[in-house]
């Protein structure tokens, strides 16, 4: 069996304990200044911080790189060595105990105003103590708040284990105090566009691998690159991964093992922040100031947080029989190696992997439930039937294999209750009815400031939805298959399940070239809630499976719809080629009349990150052309292509066939 597998097969039940019992009940400052040992993989005593610098400066690596810039740019080697200090002096992080204890002393005091528990897994823990003894670390995190890597700083700290250096994007250090606090805390600092800067990219690399190499301290990086605005994962970004599975590759460490991590909000600290973000409205810059201002959040009851640490997966067992390394023989180890094909895919299906590890390993609270069942009743919806569905849901997707905070013992009735109460920023109650709680615009405002708050609190519900979708998505796909294809043929149903995934890549996260497997998988799920029959090589819907199916299509009927108005504004134009820029402001100013005259229904669309990832779903399907020319990105449409990839998920013709294997 393919390694992939057996990670995706290892059991997930596991007992959470809340950290925040014992801090509610014991000194502060006892636990910031508790005895602490760091757990190091090595015999040989950790290096300093000016060590590590010391090392990455005088690495032959950089060295040739330093003297490629030389030639290319005029500038004697001298300056570029001084340019490569200031860069490692702006990124390095400076670790000292003495500020991870302040910061616990802080963090135990904010957690415990902000949160009803914070649930860890400590067989995870356990499994990541072990794995430190036996090789260098990479924690990879999901990405839903800059709460994230404080919290995992703060666990790894309670429990004795060696607290890591974090990736963390350039504006933090910007913030007075608090990035000294940061860097002294673990952080190193990247740059948010490196662009083609080979010597940053050198020192950035070099730096990384040097941890690595010396196990300095675990390393911790987001594989999503960026917080999630719609708190559903985001594609992979594979630069940082390249750079820790490099060591591995050129022999210089035995084995590499990353560690998925998956943190559960029951409600996001910066939920506010979401929907104008992905509306188009600017982020608010990173502060001192700002985050003083921030500080009413202290006042919101945020529930609860579910921290749970994966399975660690081992690079060499991932490696084996994928990954030919004697190609790293050929050339010196100090000498930069452009990655092969077989490496990129490697690394590219390793990241989907860890990717879909935390999902998997996500626990949903009964709101996201709430709010799946709320986004397919915008109008409002009766108290009864909201509880009556979402208890449906919650054995729907316990029958999927989700992990579920319903507390025990509590009546369906409180749950709901609770779960609204939290949620009072998204949605209100008037008598027996659940409503969005929209904002009004002011009398006299334009037509547009209506829907702009409308899309802002359907976002702000559709980002809680989002929480969920990864359970549900390749079922809905299956569903959605099921309702276009125009006979019962496997085959027929399989082509247009492959097609569905291809389109939606980037909105869900799909491990690649698993196509079969995931089809078997999702038959095997319906199956099993009795939603579908398999007779002959056809799948037929029982009359049981009905309401499922509509339920499962109704899901991701929102994407659907957002990527046929896409289409059709692509269409549209008369210009040859357009920018992101271009397209995103058109796109909207095309969705908001339509949403105005009542054509389009839909708030999806509205959304810079649908619109980013139908883009990207058209230049797969090579529908769009990609070219870049003068740092500017152009796309060009093929309009037949895009017309016909619309007719497809509209179900007038079938797609192409494809071959259908299950390994």
């Amino acid at each position: 069996m393919d390694s992939s597998a057996q990670y995706l097969m290892l059991s997930r039940r596991e007992d959470f304990r809340d950290i925040l019992e014992e801090r509610r009940t014991s000194s502060d400052l006892s636990h910031a200044l508790k005895s602490f040992t760091r757990m190091s993989s090595r015999a040989s005593p950790p290096c300093s911080v000016s060590t590590l610098n010391k090392t990455v400066l005088e690495s032959q690596h950089l060295h040739y790189i330093m003297q490629e810039v030389s030639k290319d740019t005029g500038e004697p080697l001298e300056a570029i060595r001084e340019e490569a200090a200031g860069i490692l002096e702006e990124m390095s992080q400076n670790l000292q105990l003495g500020y991870i204890r302040f910061l616990g002393f802080i963090l135990s005091k904010v957690f415990k105003r902000l949160f009803r528990k914070i649930n860890v897994n400590e067989e995870g823990l356990q499994r990541l103590q072990q794995a430190m003894q036996e090789s260098p670390v990479v924690l990879m995190p999901n990405h839903r708040s800059y709460v994230d890597f404080l919290v995992l700083s703060y666990l790894l700290f309670t429990y004795d284990l060696s607290i890591p250096v974090i990736a963390a994007g350039i504006p933090l250090m910007g913030m007075q105090l608090i990035g000294e606090i940061l860097r002294r805390s673990g952080a190193f600092f990247i740059r948010r566009s490196i662009g083609t800067d080979k010597l940053y990219w050198a020192v950035l690399s070099e730096y990384v691998k040097t941890i690595l190499r010396k196990d300095f301290a675990p390393v911790e990086f987001y594989v999503e690159g960026l917080r999630s605005r719609t708190l559903k994962s985001l594609p992979p970004k594979l630069g940082m991964m390249h750079m820790v599975l490099e060591p591995f590759f050129k022999g210089e460490v035995y084995d590499i093992s990353l560690v998925p991590i998956s943190i559960s909000y029951d409600r996001v600290v910066e939920e506010s922040l979401l929907a104008y973000e992905i509306l188009g409205v600017p982020k608010p810059k990173e502060t001192t100031m700002g985050l003083l201002k921030a500080r009413k959040v202290m006042d919101e009851d945020y529930g609860n947080m579910h921290v749970c640490f994966g399975h660690p997966l081992s690079v060499r067992d991932l490696a084996k029989g994928k990954v030919n390394r004697k190609q790293y023989n050929l050339i010196p180890r100090d000498l930069p190696m452009k990655p092969s094909e077989s490496i990129h895919a490697f690394a590219n299906t390793t990241a989907h992997l860890v990717l879909r590890l935390q999902q998997d390993n996500m626990v949903l609270s009964p709101w996201s439930l709430m709010a799946t069942i709320l986004m397919q009743n915008l109008g409002g919806i009766n108290l009864k039937l909201l509880t009556k569905q979402t208890v449906w849901l919650k054995w729907l997707v316990l029958d999927f294999g989700a992990l579920v905070d319903w507390p025990v013992q509590v009546a369906d009735s409180e749950v709901m209750s609770s779960g609204l109460s939290l949620h009072h920023s998204v949605v209100r109650c008037e008598g027996d009815q659940v409503l969005l709680a929209e904002q009004k615009p002011q009398r006299g405002a334009a037509p547009e400031e209506a829907v702009f708050r409308r899309a802002v609190a359907v976002l702000m519900c559709a980002s809680y939805r989002n929480q969920a979708l990864h359970v549900l998505a390749s079922p809905a796909m299956l569903s959605v298959a099921l309702s276009l294809a125009a006979a019962s043929s496997r085959a027929d149903i399989y082509n247009l399940y492959a097609f569905l995934r291809e389109m939606f890549y980037n909105e869900f996260i799909f491990i690649p070239d698993r196509t079969g497997q995931d089809f078997e998988e999702a038959c095997s799920l319906l199956q099993k809630c009795g939603t579908v029959q398999i007779i002959n090589q056809n799948i037929m819907v029982t009359d049981k499976g009905l309401s499922v199916t509509s339920f499962l299509t109704a899901a991701v009927e929102p994407f659907i719809d957002a990527y046929q108005v896409i289409f059709r504004y692509i269409c549209s134009r008369s210009v040859q080629e357009f920018t992101e820029k271009q397209f995103i402001s058109g796109i909207r100013t095309f969705t908001l009349n339509l949403i105005l005259t009542g054509e389009v229904k839909s708030y999806d669309v509205l959304s810079s990150e649908t619109q980013k990832n139908a883009l990207a779903s058209l230049v797969r399907l090579n529908a769009l052309t990609k070219k870049k020319r003068e740092e500017q990105t152009y796309f060009s449409p093929n309009k037949a292509a895009i017309g016909r990839t619309a007719d497809i998920l509209a179900g007038k013709i079938a797609p192409q066939a494809r071959t259908y294997s299950r390994l």
